[in-house]
């Protein structure tokens, strides 16, 4: 039988919070809610999913793809270096930046020159469509 302390399963909103990849579980909650992650290839679509050991997370983080390997459950948020053990990142290598200078979300649409004033209209509904896309993955 299990030890009394040691956890078997936990919610994947809680995982997600106490493993620090997420900052808070509200955050995480709308994550899954929103169908952008899977456990071992299935999309996962509410947040009282529980989660085992061994099994595959994959989702979108800031712009990468992320695999990871649940190695362990935690009952409580704990600290980065203890968090990083819960955990075995398979994630492929990130590509790296073209131009270091400037960052992917300030694509042309969003860079504007200093002193060119406020956007026009058209300008406005062309950055609006821009960011609607991108959301989409």
């Amino acid at each position: 039988m299990a030890d009394e302390n040691e956890i078997l399963a936990q919610r994947i909103d809680k995982w997600l919070f106490h493993s620090r990849f997420i900052k808070s579980r509200a955050l995480a909650t709308k994550l899954v809610n929103a169908n952008r992650i899977r456990v071992n290839g299935e999309k996962i679509a509410k947040a009282s999913y529980k989660l085992k050991i061994a099994d595959i997370l994959t989702f979108e983080l800031n712009d990468r793809i992320m695999m990871i390997e649940i190695l362990g459950i935690n009952a409580t948020r704990r600290p980065f270096k203890e968090a990083c053990l819960l955990y075995d990142d398979q994630s492929p290598a990130p590509e790296p930046r073209t131009n270091k200078d400037t960052p992917d979300f300030l694509a042309p649409p969003f860079l504007r020159e200093k002193g060119a004033g406020r956007p026009t209209k058209k300008q406005r509904r062309e950055t609006d469509q821009f960011r609607l896309n991108a959301l989409d993955f």
